[in-house]
């Protein structure tokens, strides 16, 4: 029971996460404007866009944790 306590908390922070930095990336890539102020670049892409990739990881690795029946 723990165990999906804790997913489903992992979960919960992931889709905030995801929304979060989904819509900074919006922002910076379509509309060239950043709503937190100074915005870095990590090669040639946003840093927002890798803590989307990084949020929609652990948001896909929790919903098939989620998902399993062990």
């Amino acid at each position: 029971m723990k165990k999906q306590i804790a997913l489903k908390t992992i979960f919960g922070i992931s889709v905030v996460g995801v929304l979060f930095s989904g819509t900074l990336s919006y922002q910076e890539i379509f509309s060239g404007t950043c709503s937190l102020g100074g915005c870095s670049m990590l090669g040639s892409l946003p840093t927002c866009v890798y803590g989307l990739i990084m949020y929609l990881a652990v948001l896909i690795i929790s919903y098939l944790g989620l998902k399993s029946k062990k």
